[in-house]
């Protein structure tokens, strides 16, 4: 039998009712604001490398999934190591329109060049995730692990064995420094514009190891053609499925257990320029929030081996205060400052 309600309790059923509307408005808001027109994502690195590579799968999975009604254009400014494209940033000041993708770039071009730009001339959106570092070397070298390569390149003497990198007096060269004063060795950096080309040089054997990210690398490791020595943390990546025949990223040992005390991680964050609202903000945290979400990103995590640490807000700035200082550190003992 139906129980009549009373106008009491009907009262109560209806606040009940509109309790729990307001509930799912505030747990789902109407966007403060949105796009209206095309969105520029800036990439202050060339194409084929780990921040390209990262960028173009975001721009896919927000088409994929309708997160924007607006298209979000990708766009690389790699000039000047990526001062560019955070110049390009800084000048568009209040502009809701353009979000950049960072890497430690960020810290060391305006700390190797003195060009005019900070971080903090930006707004700090999200980090999206740590990239790692790990030492290759050419498969069909000797080399089985990190100590026995360092060994070789110490009894060959100073600058007789070439390491390739992107860029000169960044995230790098930073590495090859702090790995040359860690083990008393002396490499011949070689710079390179991105990533996929550092991958195909080492591969060709015009140098003998690089320090490539996992998803710069990971298609020539794949393919049996390098392989990793050491990851630059101090935890071994935790992927355990087989990349190659063999191998997992959880089986590339970490630098410090292979007897080579380095460690550096790297920012993939994004950010927007100075003066944006609060309203325009929060719609790219919820943006990024909902991508994070998605197969495809878990499943790039995996693949390109990332901690996938996220963090916006006031944890977001305070860890990008202590990795400035970190970089300041590391940039000061490689001789690597602008001069003032």
């Amino acid at each position: 039998m139906i129980k009549r309600l009373d106008s009491h309790s009907h009262g109560h059923v209806t606040k009940a009712c509109a309790a729990a509307m307001l509930a799912l408005a505030a747990a789902a808001p109407a966007l403060a604001w949105e796009p209206t027109k095309p969105v520029e994502f800036v990439i202050p690195a060339g194409t084929g490398g780990g921040a390209d590579q990262m960028a173009r799968l975001m721009q896919g999975i927000v088409i994929k999934y309708k997160l924007m009604k607006e298209p979000l254009i990708v766009v690389n400014k790699s000039g000047g190591a990526g001062a560019e494209g955070f110049l390009s940033v800084k000048e568009a000041k209040g502009d809701p329109h353009k979000i950049i993708i960072s890497l430690s770039n960020l810290f060391t071009t305006p700390m190797a060049t003195g060009v005019p730009f900070s971080w903090k001339d930006m707004t700090p959106v999200a980090m999206m995730a740590l990239d790692q570092f790990v030492l290759w070397t050419n498969a069909s070298e000797p080399y089985k692990n990190a100590s026995e390569y360092i060994a070789a390149v110490k009894a060959a003497g100073p600058n007789k064995f070439k390491m390739a990198g992107t860029g000169s007096k960044q995230e790098d060269q930073i590495i090859t420094v702090a790995l040359e004063k860690a083990t008393n060795t002396k490499f011949i950096y070689v710079p390179f514009k991105g990533g996929g080309e550092v991958a195909v040089q080492l591969v060709g054997g015009h140098v003998n190891s690089t320090v490539n990210n996992p998803i710069e690398a990971v298609a020539q490791w794949r393919a049996g053609k390098l392989r990793g020595l050491c990851v630059f943390d101090d935890e071994r990546m935790p992927f355990k499925a087989k990349v190659t025949d063999t191998q997992s990223w959880n089986d590339i040992p970490t630098c410090k257990e292979a007897g080579v005390p380095t460690k550096y991680t790297m920012l993939r964050g994004i950010f927007m320029p100075a003066g944006v609202t609060p309203d325009q903000l929060a719609f790219y945290v919820d943006l990024l929030t909902k991508l994070r979400a998605t197969p495809e990103w878990k499943d790039y995590m995996e693949k390109g081996a990332f901690n996938p640490t996220f963090l916006t807000g006031d944890a977001f700035t305070k860890w990008l205060e202590g990795a400035e200082a970190t970089h300041r550190t590391l940039m000061t003992e490689a001789g690597f400052l602008a001069a003032r």
